[in-house]
């Protein structure tokens, strides 16, 4: 659906050359939902301007749907165009005109009759959740309501690939959450295929399938969202799991150098998918007669599957150690040696 080949992207400023986007190389498949997380300044939102033609890359390919958006100017470019629509952080809506007439406009732009855009605008209302917005002008909703009329528009003349920049950040995060299930929903029902754009790992765990990771114009890791969240690479990969597996500023976080080495050693196991379900602890307690000490544990859930992690203390060492760390690893159970004896 999506191919990008050694994209760049340059620009001339004052001060000398800006590599914004420097030799991207990304597969985006039809009806994937595809992350791209990065810091401010990474390139992430020239990126997605380069996707939907706003920008022209310096250098590479932007293959959307078939055709070399770098390529197309003019009536191609506009044509192509229709089938990428974008949602925004600050929602852009038009605040003289009310919910129906802004979900309206794209289509009367395009010169669809009256009567299927009046069908078409009810249909996008229902498909949002705004039934009894109809008539209702922007700065009488909420920031929710906000962007789910901005999904309605962006969806109002039925596009191939749905590009959100930031699309939650202005939220909070119940409403995050809210506006998260119904791109997952539009998703499932349409096989629409949606690039979204982030620096907030909680948005690429709940719906992404695949996830991008930038950093100065690079992209530094790419996989399966479980995969990044189990095994991360990169130290910027790292910070960003940290922002969702950690526990909320309520709860006491886990330290393991507060640990007390001498009652055994301390390991760290990280369990996936079905791993997650088997009481591989009372195994391992039946087998070698030690007392497991449980420290701390969480669960989190992708939109790939389940991973958790948890830690433990055993009186193990030497070759009864290595013992238990081949059974979890026979367990498809990643395990990590925190503290030794």
């Amino acid at each position: 659906m999506i191919v990008l080949r050694n994209v760049s992207k340059i620009f001339n400023a004052r001060s000398g050359p800006v590599t914004a986007v420097d030799n991207v190389n990304l597969q985006v498949e039809q009806g994937q939902i595809y992350g791209i997380i990065g810091y401010s300044g990474a390139g992430k939102s020239t990126l997605i301007r380069l996707l939907n033609g706003l920008e022209k890359p310096t250098s590479g390919s932007v293959v959307v749907a078939g055709q070399d958006i770098a390529q197309a100017s003019g009536e191609a470019l506009r044509q192509a165009r229709l089938k990428i629509s974008m949602v925004f952080q600050h929602f852009n809506l038009l605040w003289s005109r009310t919910v129906s007439e802004n979900i309206a406009f794209s289509l009367q732009i395009a010169g669809a009759p009256k009567a299927a855009i009046q069908r078409r605008v009810q249909e996008l209302i229902e498909l949002v959740g705004l039934n009894g917005k109809e008539q209702a002008y922007p700065s009488q909703l909420s920031g929710g309501q906000k962007q789910r009329v901005g999904i309605a528009r962006a969806l109002a003349n039925s596009p191939d690939v749905l590009l959100c920049d930031e699309a939650t950040s202005a939220l909070d995060p119940q409403t995050t959450d809210a506006i998260l299930d119904l791109l997952l929903d539009i998703n499932r029902q349409l096989k629409l295929t949606i690039v979204l754009i982030t620096h907030e790992m909680h948005v690429v765990r709940k719906i992404c399938h695949r996830v991008a990771v930038m950093e100065a114009g690079r992209i530094v890791e790419e996989g399966e969202v479980l995969s990044v969240f189990t095994h991360p690479q990169q130290p910027i990969t790292r910070q960003f799991v940290k922002q969702t597996t950690e526990y909320s500023s309520a709860d006491t976080p886990f330290n393991a150098d507060l640990v007390d080495a001498a009652a055994g050693a301390v390991l760290k196991l990280t369990f996936v998918g079905q791993s997650t379900r088997q009481p591989i602890v009372g195994e391992l307690t039946l087998k070698y007669a030690l007392p497991f000490n449980i420290l701390h544990g969480k669960m989190t859930q992708t939109a790939n599957g389940t991973f958790g992690e948890l830690w433990l203390q055993v009186p193990a060492s030497g070759s009864q150690l290595e013992n238990i760390l081949a059974d979890l690893h026979a367990h498809a159970i990643s395990t990590e040696v925190v503290k030794n004896v």
